[in-house]
């Protein structure tokens, strides 16, 4: 990034040095000097003295070509002092003529101001007053002194030089920093589209960490997380039978609708691994681990939830048998951390704990939820769960307790909002939360002709 910027800025004019202003302002110096000048009876000493201005102004701007720009730059005042000096031995020659004195003091204090502030503007000062007094001692002027406002056009004519040129200078700098600043508007714009995308791809631990250029937040920990692992009963099949477009439409909605429901519930996305999905809650949370434990539980009873309206979808698309996922929860202790080499790294959750809820999600039935006795020790008082007493999982030397989810207890009795059962031949699902007020009546009337059917069944 940083270097892209700088191939750009290269692109932008370069400012010109404000040393350049300064060799203006000592040539008006000299100029105005040699003004004064009797060619009929030169001083040997004036003369030298505007030739020295000269060709120190000539040196100066080769300094400028020739030298590094780190060098410039501890120069420069110490140049700018110089510049001061060698004006005020000028003007001291000229017998201190006031026009010449006046416009370049006046210009010398705004140029030290304002390439330098108070320091530079004091540094200068005191080589203005150095070479008036030098001046003095050199070219000592006859007294008394006859002071006469002479028109000096080298004087007038340098310094309205040295007013519009930094007039035009300040002008195209800030068109340049303005062309610089919209330049850089506009990188920034860039890459936040980029981090925005890149945003997706990476976890939030990580992409907070690196935002915030905190590597020890990646390294590995232990923590007590919750994890959860989820997947399509039979999707393998599925993806024989249908087309790839039809295939991959399915996928990306389920996704995406499930990784909205994770969002919703504050966890964390660790990977998809096709069509199985595997979440963690307590990484970078401070919520305590039963909350944690609870959002999990209350994600999984969504997305459960939330699959009988896609499937009513998918059956529109031509899948005629309900897709249905099984899922797994387990709390524990889990390795946190970044793992790989320095060329492919991976930030994720490993340990047993981990493997048993893959476990589970693996010994589900379709659309049943099965967690672990650490997490339904979390979440009973709040969650109706079925103990389904030891099954033995891959990996495991000992039976491991587990129990079905049914729902929370709130939504369950007298106060119970939502319906779920399914037999061959059968399925129902009823959320009357979501049952529209107009759509009731529809509803009673389906379900007493499909219960008088089921009668006439019965009894014949």
């Amino acid at each position: 990034m940083d270097h892209e910027l700088s191939e750009k800025n290269k692109k932008v004019r370069p400012f010109v040095s404000p040393l350049y202003f300064r060799v203006i302002l000592v040539l008006t110096g000299a100029g105005s000097l040699a003004s004064t000048m009797s060619w009929t009876q030169l001083k040997p000493t004036s003369a030298a003295l505007c030739l020295l201005l000269v060709a120190y102004t000539v040196a100066t701007l080769l300094a400028q070509k020739k030298l590094a720009e780190e060098h410039l730059v501890k120069l420069r005042p110490w140049l700018g002092t110089v510049d001061a000096a060698l004006i005020g031995i000028a003007l001291e020659a000229t017998g201190f003529s006031p026009m010449p004195l006046i416009l370049l003091i006046v210009s010398l204090q705004f140029h030290a101001l304002l390439n330098g502030g108070i320091s530079r503007w004091g540094l200068d000062s005191m080589g203005l007053l150095f070479g008036l007094g030098a001046g003095l001692l050199i070219l000592p002027p006859p007294l008394p002194l006859s002071v006469q406002w002479e028109f000096n056009a080298f004087a007038l004519v340098g310094t309205l030089v040295y007013f519009c040129a930094y007039g035009l200078f300040l002008f195209e700098r800030n068109r340049a920093i303005s062309h610089q600043n919209q330049q850089l508007q506009n990188e920034q714009h860039k890459y936040k589209l980029r981090a925005y995308k890149l945003a997706r791809y990476l976890p939030p631990p990580v992409w907070n960490a690196v935002n915030r250029g905190d590597d020890k937040a990646l390294k590995t920990s232990r923590k007590r997380l919750t994890v959860f692992f989820s997947d399509i009963k039979g999707f393998s099949r599925l993806s024989e039978e249908l087309e790839a477009e039809t295939l991959t439409d399915i996928l990306n909605t389920y996704l995406t609708e499930m990784a909205k429901i994770v969002s919703d519930h504050g966890g964390t996305i660790d990977k998809f691994i096709g069509d199985a999905i595997m979440v963690t809650y307590g990484d970078g949370s401070n919520k305590g681990v039963k909350t944690d434990a609870l959002d999990c539980l209350a994600m999984a009873i969504a997305m459960k939830k939330r699959m009988k309206v896609l499937q009513q979808q998918w059956y529109n698309q031509g899948v005629g048998k309900p897709l249905r996922i099984r899922m797994g929860i387990n709390t524990g202790y889990c390795t946190v951390g970044t793992f790989g080499t320095n060329l492919h790294s991976d930030y994720t959750v490993l340990g047993t704990h981990v493997n048993l809820a893959s476990r589970l999600e693996s010994a589900a039935e379709p659309g049943e939820i099965l967690i672990s006795y650490e997490t339904w020790s979390l979440v009973k008082d709040v969650i109706m769960c079925r103990d389904k007493g030891n099954i033995l999982v891959k990996g495991f030397s000992h039976p491991v307790k587990v129990y079905q989810v049914v729902d929370f207890r709130k939504d369950l009795g007298k106060e119970q909002s939502y319906f779920e059962d399914d037999a061959e031949g059968f399925s129902l699902h009823l959320d009357l939360e979501k049952v529209r007020n107009y759509d009731k009546e529809r509803v009673i009337e389906s379900l007493e002709a499909a219960a008088d059917k089921l009668r006439e069944k019965v009894i014949t």
